[in-house]
């Protein structure tokens, strides 16, 4: 009886330690059967099988416990121990990313009158549209929500019942079981040019015209990948906003312009301040962009794909969609909420950002910086005549609290013929802490490590252990070879740089 006791006392902690494990990597049963299947498909346990684990009433065998603890990067011992686990981190929302927020002191200031007279006129000094500002209030609602929006998948589930890969063949299908009809140009009309104020580094790839005719550019019929994704962006516009008479038009090139921009709108914004339409037009852009990526990438499948294939952007291929949609879908899909995704375009123009994590940027998107640091990945990218994708360890000072970012960075062209590049990264601090690790103290011993050397560094034997099993456990293969490859010091600003001598006097020496 004592044996058994004792059998039963150990199952228990084994099960909370694995529940707490699964818990605080953010995986589900699911994905943790499917990590075990990647890892040994044999041994592998179910998801009813891990259940029983978890709640004490199996006890794996010996095989089962090491897939589990490969996962983990954990030895078998630790599981086997009878000391109990600490409970299961749970993530406090705002604690991580996004923007941050502000003391509300003298709290008067911040009343919905006061706001009111001072938006319109901060807009109006500072040469600000109210659709940028709108895509601004936009940003920070998406980041603060890391990038969940389970109303808008719940829509794209519906409409795409779940399928991976959504073929042209089924996105035509869908169109027409909505009544829609889709007709070719060749020259957009003038009245869209008008209304968008388009110039020769743009080119409308679609737009959609009421009651329920897309027009589609016919230099899309060779890019079935960029066609799908507009056809999916206007069946969101149908189900999202019932075909409400507004012209959804698309467009590609280096500076943005809002799909959902229309004339009238258009001449309010450029003037000082903002309405209630910016705001409505803005977030039906981001509404109808969010639904698209979707349906085409529906999350639980999509996140499966993901993690069978180690998060590398050539997963785009699998999923038939572009690598924008794949690595913008990453950062929903991902149980790891500290993502950020940039598309930039040079000299200094980001077109689409996202910071889940709270990264500051290396430039804006409304004004041009005059000494931003050009040892970001992105940066590097851009000037790079070479192709493929590179991956990139960075450490970053945030406030006063060094961080290690991963990113892979990857240069395509648009349709104009401009070339831009996306990144995708992930903040690495909250998954070292996760496994009981010091992230700030590996983070400044990588920080101290690459000052030494100038401002770049081989990364430390005893820190690419660590880092190497965090890679394993968020199975992204780009954080591994990013290890391999030195570490980079980078900063928001020339002016703080923190190279020695630093990057901004060698400029200023120039």
């Amino acid at each position: 009886m004592k044996n058994k006791n004792s059998l039963n006392r150990k199952a228990h902690f084994l099960g909370t330690k694995i529940r707490n494990l699964r818990k605080r990597n953010r995986l589900t049963m699911e994905d943790l059967s499917a990590r075990c299947i990647k890892m040994d498909a044999e041994s592998a346990p179910s998801v009813s099988y891990l259940s029983m684990i978890e709640r004490g009433k199996r006890i794996p065998s010996e095989e089962v416990l090491e897939v589990i603890a490969s996962v983990f990067q954990k030895n078998v011992a630790w599981f086997l121990d009878d000391i109990p686990e600490e409970e299961a981190i749970t993530p406090t929302k705002g604690s991580g990313g996004g923007i941050n927020g502000m003391a509300l002191e003298p709290n008067f200031l911040f009343s919905k009158e006061i706001l009111q007279i001072a938006i319109p006129e901060m807009l109006s000094q500072t040469g600000t549209s109210g659709r940028q500002f709108a895509h601004l209030l936009i940003r920070a609602h998406q980041e603060h929500h890391q990038n969940h929006f389970p109303d808008l998948e719940r829509a794209a589930e519906e409409v795409g019942l779940k399928r991976l890969p959504l073929s042209l063949d089924d996105l035509i299908a869908i169109t027409k079981q909505m009544g829609l009809q889709i007709k070719w140009f060749r020259k957009t009309p003038i009245a869209v040019l008008q209304d968008m104020g388009i110039d020769g580094s743009h080119v409308v790839t679609s737009f959609f015209d009421p009651p329920s005719t897309i027009y589609i550019n016919q230099i899309m019929k060779n890019q079935p990948q960029r066609l799908k994704y507009n056809l999916a962006v206007h069946i969101g516009h149908t189900v999202l906003h019932d075909k409400d008479g507004m012209k959804n038009v698309l467009v590609t090139g280096r500076n943005e312009i809002s799909p959902l921009q229309s004339k009238s709108t258009k001449t309010h914004s450029s003037g000082a301040g903002m309405d209630a339409q910016d705001i409505l037009y803005a977030w039906r852009d981001f509404e109808c962009s969010f639904f698209a990526g979707a349906l085409l990438c529906p999350k639980v499948p999509f996140r499966q794909m993901l993690d069978r294939n180690g998060y590398e952007i050539n997963t785009a291929k699998l999923a038939d969609v572009s690598e924008s949609v794949t690595m913008r879908r990453m950062t929903a899909a991902s149980p790891y909420p500290h993502w950020h995704y940039f598309d930039a375009y040079a000299p200094g123009k980001l077109k689409a950002v996202y910071r889940g994590n709270g990264i500051p940027l290396p430039w804006g998107n409304m004004s041009m910086v005059e000494d931003p640091c050009q040892h970001w990945s992105v940066f590097r990218k851009i000037s790079e005549p070479s192709t493929g994708t590179s991956a990139q360890i960075s450490i970053l000072n945030v406030g006063d609290e060094p961080r290690i970012y991963a990113c892979e960075s990857i240069k395509v062209h648009d349709l104009a013929g401009n070339s831009h590049v996306l990144c995708s990264g992930i903040d690495l601090n909250p998954a070292i802490d996760a496994q009981s690790k010091d992230a700030l103290s590996i983070a400044a011993d990588l920080r101290q490590a690459c000052v030494t050397k100038g401002g770049s560094s081989a990364i430390p034997r005893s820190i690419k252990k660590d880092l190497m099993s965090v890679a394993k456990i968020l199975n992204i293969n780009w954080i591994e070879r990013g290890i391999d490859n030195d570490a980079r010091l980078i900063c928001s600003r020339g002016a703080v740089c923190p190279r020695s001598p630093s990057c901004y006097q060698k400029c200023e020496a120039k």
